[in-house]
């Protein structure tokens, strides 16, 4: 019996190690690719609304950023890349990167933080169940852009044509066409449609919308847009023309006015999509959201520096005005 005594010692202490070797193995930290986004204020409400849920950058989350930097032919490449490292989970900022991603992986989950159409883009069978492995937030774009019209008119009551800045190539802007034309209808106010593919299209945009006798300038949405928001401020105070843009980044950058979905709070709503995917849920079994959070911005030192006095029924509706 005394001659088992050290086997068993020796079992015990060979269990023991075991134990705390595999007790020693590193916990793998999820890792999150954002892909698109420029806007540093819409990272860091992902980041925030990641804070809220517990999560540490560093510490128990990774997230890899990549920014095509508005070249929306790197979206593919981007996403690729993201894929070969194996991120738990890609969140997209926009209609373009969450295609792109969707074209690099179907078993990844994919977030998105806003898409103005997602089941007319494919990305998603229905709201209620996605259905895929993409699901997240749409920014309502689309049905916003009507709003934003009635509000330039408002703003200059005897504008009878608008010039209409958008990007074909980008997923939305056909609709958002229809709605802004829908409501034109309603309004008396006649269209001109002018296609910026790039930073070359801009001056001559504007050369064609003082040719077409437009007194104002309606921007859509779009990466390509957002990427030029500066060229295209100048160039409306330069024409004196009153602009309205679909976010709030343009007005606080020089823009008159914008109208539209909070897009800093469809990230932080992001990141609640990403909580429950690692906790186990299926983006295919998660209802795609629409925005509770609208802003509408004025910026009266663009008023001011275009000679335009905004109407006090248009300013008592602001939610925030820059003096």
């Amino acid at each position: 019996m005394n001659k088992k005594i050290p086997v068993f010692a020796l079992g015990a202490l060979l269990f023991a190690l075991c134990f705390r070797a595999e007790a020693q193995q590193p916990t793998k930290i999820p890792r999150i690719g954002y892909l698109g986004g420029r806007a540093l204020a819409r990272i860091e409400a992902f980041r925030q609304g990641l804070r809220e849920l517990g999560y540490v950058e560093g510490k128990n989350i990774i997230i890899e950023r990549r920014d095509a930097e508005g070249k929306e032919e790197r979206q593919r490449a981007l996403a690729a890349d993201l894929v070969r490292l194996k991120v738990d989970v890609i969140v997209t900022g926009g209609a373009t990167s969450t295609r792109a991603a969707k074209e690099a992986t179907v078993t990844i989950p994919i977030v998105m933080t806003q898409d103005p159409d997602p089941i007319g883009n494919g990305f998603i069978a229905s709201l209620a169940r996605p259905g895929g492995n993409i699901t997240g937030l749409s920014n309502l774009n689309r049905e916003l852009s009507g709003k934003r019209l009635e509000l330039l008119k408002e703003t200059v009551p005897k504008m009878t044509r608008v010039a209409v800045f958008g990007t074909s190539t980008f997923p939305g802007t056909a609709e958002n066409l229809k709605e802004t034309e829908r409501a034109a209808g309603a309004l008396k106010v006649k269209l001109q449609f002018l296609n910026i593919l790039g930073p070359m299209d801009i001056e001559s945009a504007f050369r064609a919308a003082s040719k077409g006798l437009a007194e104002g300038v309606l921007v859509l949405g779009g990466g390509v847009l957002t990427n030029l928001q500066t060229q295209i401020i100048e160039l409306a105070a330069k024409s004196q023309l009153p602009a309205i843009y679909h976010i709030r980044e343009s007005v606080e950058a020089g823009g008159l006015m914008s109208y539209g979905t909070s897009v800093t709070d469809l990230d932080r709503r992001a990141a609640t999509y990403v909580d429950k995917i690692l906790k186990g849920r299926t983006p295919a079994d998660l209802p795609v959201e629409q925005p509770i959070k609208f802003e509408f911005i004025v910026n009266l030192k663009t008023a001011k520096q275009i000679g335009l006095t905004i109407p006090p029924n248009v300013l008592v509706r602001a939610d925030r005005v820059i003096r």
